[in-house]
């Protein structure tokens, strides 16, 4: 069962009580002992959000943008058409060079974060059943508890395999639950498994046979840790044989891939009928996006910038993910999977002596350290707590980001490396 945060302010007439979820209570509780952004006395593992600064190799970061006169007035709920289009002509150049079906600015829709361009989408769609896997992103819990029109479906994934789901599974459940959608994360977080090349080609021709919309999260896609043949980005807009009549929807934007989570600007791109749809449904839940950030955001989406940028993240952060991993490892942590992708790593607790071998239980001792952690249970989605009576499968999991500068994550480690031996000692 997760906390609530002490300190919860009393409860006023016509509301209920909505906790902290997710990364957001564990940010939450780390403040409530003295956390804060800039503090170089904490070590936060914790939080999905990659370090903003410049790498070497990368394109020089902004760090001022003008505002021009028309930029002080609303922007258009679906986004300016300049970044639509810049948007539209990347995924071109990226993933569909020498196909006939192009993206256009009418296939996308801008937004105002990641979170954001979830709640849109989630909104449009109307009485179906849609599939979603175990684990996967936190947020996703509270965001399909909400909207009631869908009948959400989880699919549990076997870490012993991988985290691996094959095509003929993946048919399986569409015929089998009636599946009209299906939600996930790719590469998937918290696991890092990454559905790619050939195998993600197969995926988007089963939903295209079966006519099962694919919701795909690829907010990670530029964090590949593998070789493959898709030039070190994964996006399924790349076997996509008509733009407007295959069923795919791609969600991503720069809060991870260009290291500006700050800006809050997003999109969704996918058949032109969604994304009038998903505009539709910005007009009543958001009403738009930042007009200033979003004409700034446009030469980021130059390819050359963007190829620049991902070369930069894949050998900063492949350093990142070694001391990671390697020194989790050291101590008794395990991982079902070394991550494909993402910059995760989603540790099995289990082998740790007895007060740390429980994910909730981890992230409380590792406060103490002033460590920044997510207990596994958070991913494990569960919406309008339809599994109350059980406990989460992922109780001994806690997932820990390598997003952070190398001198942060190396001091993580340390951190976490003594406490699990003091742990081990009795001390």
């Amino acid at each position: 069962m997760i906390e609530r945060a002490r300190g919860a302010a009393p409860e006023v007439a016509g509301f209920r009580p909505v906790p902290f979820t997710g990364v957001i209570y564990v940010m939450a509780e780390a403040a409530r002992l003295g956390y804060h952004s800039g503090n170089t006395s904490w070590c936060n593992l914790g939080q999905g959000q990659p370090e903003t600064g410049p790498l070497p190799g990368a394109p020089e970061r902004i760090e001022a943008l003008p505002i021009a006169s028309a930029d002080q007035e609303y922007a258009p709920v679906n986004g300016i058409p300049e970044l639509r289009e810049a948007v539209a002509e990347l995924y071109n150049a990226l993933f569909r060079v020498g196909q006939k079906s192009k993206y256009t600015a009418d296939n996308v829709c801008i937004c105002g974060g990641g979170r954001l361009s979830l709640t849109r989408t989630v909104a449009a769609l109307g009485e179906i059943n849609l599939g979603h896997f175990l684990p996967d992103y936190t947020a996703y819990e509270e965001l399909l508890d909400i909207f009631r029109p869908f009948t959400a479906i989880p699919i549990l994934l076997d870490g012993s395999r991988g985290y691996a789901f094959s095509v003929d599974e993946l048919e399986r459940e569409i015929t089998g639950r009636g599946l009209s959608a299906l939600l996930l994360s790719n590469p998937s977080n918290p696991t890092g498994k990454v559905v790619r090349g050939a195998e993600l080609q197969r995926w988007v021709k089963t939903a295209r046979e079966l006519r099962c919309t694919l919701l795909l999260d690829e907010f990670y896609s530029h964090y590949l840790w593998t070789p493959g043949d898709d030039e070190g980005i994964v996006s399924a807009a790349r076997y996509v044989r008509d733009v407007d009549r295959d069923p795919v929807v791609i969600l991503d934007g720069f809060t991870k891939n260009w290291r500006y989570p700050g800006w809050r600007t997003t999109w969704v791109v996918g058949p032109r009928a969604v994304i009038d749809a998903v505009s539709s449904t910005g007009s009543f839940l958001d009403g738009g996006g930042s007009r200033p950030l979003q004409r700034a955001a446009v030469p980021l989406l130059d390819p050359d910038y963007v190829r620049a940028e991902t070369a930069a993240i894949q050998q900063h952060f492949l350093r990142k993910r070694s001391v990671l991993l390697d020194g989790l490892r050291e101590v008794g942590i395990r991982f079902d999977i070394a991550p494909e992708g993402t910059f995760y790593g989603w540790a099995d607790l289990s082998a740790l002596p007895a007060g740390l071998n429980d994910g909730m239980q981890f992230f409380r001792a590792a406060l103490e350290e002033q460590v920044i952690c997510v207990p596994g249970e958070f991913f494990d989605i569960n919406p309008g707590k339809r599994r109350a009576s059980r406990a989460s499968r992922f109780t001994r999991y806690a997932r820990f980001s390598f997003g952070p500068e190398l001198a942060v994550v190396e001091e993580g480690v340390r951190r976490l490396q003594r406490m699990i031996r003091a742990r081990r000692r009795g001390g």
